[in-house]
C-alpha cells in the first residue's frame, strides 16, 4: 500500500518530517505506512488524500488513477 504514498511524497519534494509538519501525522508512522508495515486508519487516509488531492483508493493502491470521483 505504501507505493503511492511514497511516490506522492517524493513527487511533491517532501521529506517525511515536512509531511509530518504539514499534516500532523508522526514521521515514524508515515515511514511504516510507506513501507507497508501498517495500514493508516480511515481518518489518516482522509487527511493524506485531502492533502495530496487524490482518492483514498489511490492511496490504498486499489487504482492507478489518482482522480477523485465526486
Amino acid at each position: 500500500m505504501g507505493k503511492n504514498l511514497k511516490l506522492l511524497r517524493k513527487k511533491h519534494g517532501l521529506t517525511q518530517v515536512q509531511l509530518q509538519l504539514a499534516t500532523g501525522i508522526e514521521q515514524a508512522l508515515l515511514s511504516k505506512f510507506e513501507r507497508g508495515e501498517r495500514v493508516p486508519p480511515t481518518d489518516t487516509l482522509i487527511t493524506l488524500a485531502d492533502y495530496y488531492g487524490v482518492s483514498v483508493d489511490y492511496l490504498l493502491d486499489r487504482t492507478d488513477n489518482p482522480e477523485i470521483n465526486r
